[in-house]
């Protein structure tokens, strides 16, 4: 009898990357460029074009109150819509139509921003067409990575996320750098229409590689699905008659305890999530507020004569953050364990929300010096880029490791949209108080920037303190799939471990 193991080694050496993998990541690469360069210069765009055009010193405050309200308005959407493009895949359309139908709209709506850079109502026209394209492939793409792989290949699947995860970074910090510079001599016109060029071509890159995809073909509606199951156990709970029997143990009875259990474990994650939407609001304060406050400060690094554009300091996060992955991986998570302190998932995104309110008190100075009609240096806003990339690396990555392994493979989609929608509810929260800063608004008093940032340090510091009390009484519950590889690959189901306060999972 031959042996297996010595079989199964060489067909691991003889499997190859897909062939659709280079056209996904070319894609992925223009797709990115073409979002984040537009993303770089909408802030100071809308201020400078269309509230403020003239610079007026008594206007500043309410130019900027409201491109941040747009700008904001803009990122709920796009990470709202990733929960309706993935029910267009996984229901009706299947991912790579999503994708396809969704790029061309998306590139459609781009070349609107270019037509229209002096038309506040067609730009946000424009606006709203990407944040419902770009949102409605986000659920797409990255899962689309995952279907081309099968069991014969799975094991080079770490890699490939790794160099798709390096083209999303790689093509938003050279828009970054590029699209400003544009904006600057060239004017919004070409400024807007660069990312559009570049998002077609991400489209014919995506078509070509048409015949090499897997595709994964639509399920159809599910009736037993997450809003079925917790509407039936709402409703059970009005209505029960039947004391001896909780709204839960009934759903069982009727659904199965598999996929009540999985309904259960989505809301432990949520408990979780609650904490993570204020983050997002002020991460995204990095693209469009420090944007705005780095228009006012000294651009000037010291180095070679080299001078940054004030849209160009956003590059910092994209370049830490690639830095600091590995510092995390390799160097703090292992010493911090090294020093005693058990390095859970919750400890993680404690620490991570603490950090981002500290890069949060140094943009308030910063504001403070700019108020007072002083140049700070450009490094001091650098430093909080440094402070909020790690905050990113311990609140983000971890919490979408927390995601994975706390939600059953059922869900596992699912709960990948409700993180995006955590970005979304954040950036909501940051509209409505920029809205509220204008005249006679409810958040009127905090029209003054250094107040507005301040107001943020203190909601993160009241958010901080309120996860250190729950976060040691969320009971936790980590589902272990054992995979196999034979001819196929064997699900032999899940194992699950209760996780208590008194013994975290690390």
């Amino acid at each position: 009898m031959p042996d297996t193991s010595i079989v199964e080694s060489t067909s691991l050496k003889k499997a190859r990357i897909p062939r659709s993998i280079p056209f996904i990541i070319g894609n992925e690469f223009s797709e990115r460029f073409s979002f984040y360069g537009m993303r770089s210069i909408l802030a100071i765009f809308l201020v400078h074009q269309f509230f403020n055009p003239h610079g007026l010193a008594n206007l500043t405050n309410e130019a900027e109150a409201k491109s941040n309200a747009y700008t904001h308005a803009f990122s709920t959407l796009v990470y709202f819509t990733p929960v309706l493009g993935g029910i267009l895949a996984d229901w009706f359309f299947g991912k790579y139509r999503v994708i396809l139908i969704g790029s061309i709209i998306y590139t459609f709506g781009h070349f609107v921003l270019s037509i229209f850079d002096q038309s506040l109502p067609g730009f946000i026209t424009g606006m709203m067409v990407i944040a419902f394209a770009a949102g409605a492939i986000k659920s797409c793409v990255s899962a689309n990575v995952g279907d081309q792989f099968d069991h014969k290949n799975q094991h080079l699947m770490s890699s490939i996320y790794g160099w798709f995860y390096f083209s999303i970074n790689a093509g938003s910090t050279v828009s970054i750098l590029l699209i400003p510079v544009l904006y600057k001599n060239y004017g919004a016109s070409v400024a807007f229409g660069v990312p559009g060029i570049l998002m077609a071509l991400a489209t014919v890159i995506f078509y070509s590689g048409n015949k090499r995809y897997v595709k994964v073909p639509p399920t159809g509606i599910k009736k037993d699905n997450f809003i079925s199951i917790n509407f039936f156990v709402l409703r059970t709970y009005f209505s029960n008659k039947d004391k001896t029997k909780t709204a839960w143990q009934i759903a069982e009875t009727k659904y199965g305890v598999q996929k009540v259990d999985a309904m259960k474990a989505v809301w432990r994650v949520m408990s979780v999530f609650a904490f993570i939407p204020i983050f997002w609001g002020m991460w995204d304060m990095n693209q469009s507020e420090w944007a705005l406050q780095a228009d006012k400060l000294d651009l000037n690094l010291g180095i070679f004569g080299i001078k940054l554009l004030a849209s160009q300091v956003q590059a910092a996060n994209a370049i830490f953050l690639l830095l600091m992955i590995p510092v995390f991986n390799y160097g703090v998570y292992p010493l911090v364990e090294k020093m005693g302190i058990k390095l859970t998932s919750l400890r993680k995104i404690g620490a991570g929300l603490f950090v981002t309110a500290l890069s949060f008190v140094i943009i308030a100075l910063l504001q403070r010096q700019v108020e007072l009609g002083m140049h700070p240096s450009v490094w001091w806003q650098i430093f909080a880029y440094l402070l909020l990339s790690a905050a990113e690396v311990m609140v983000s990555i971890t919490g979408l490791e927390y995601a994975y392994t706390q939600s059953p493979p059922s869900m596992k989609s699912t709960m990948t949209a409700i993180w995006y929608l955590t970005y979304s509810v954040g950036t909501f929260f940051t509209t409505i108080i920029n809205v509220g800063r204008s005249k006679g608004g409810l958040f009127y008093a905090f029209a003054d920037n250094e107040k507005y940032f301040w107001l943020f340090v203190g909601i993160m510091l009241f958010f901080f303190v309120l996860f250190l009390l729950v976060s040691p009484r969320i009971t936790e519950k980590a589902y272990l799939v054992e995979q196999h590889i034979g001819d196929g690959l064997d699900i032999k189901g899940d194992k699950t471990q209760e996780i208590h306060p008194d013994n975290p999972i690390v």
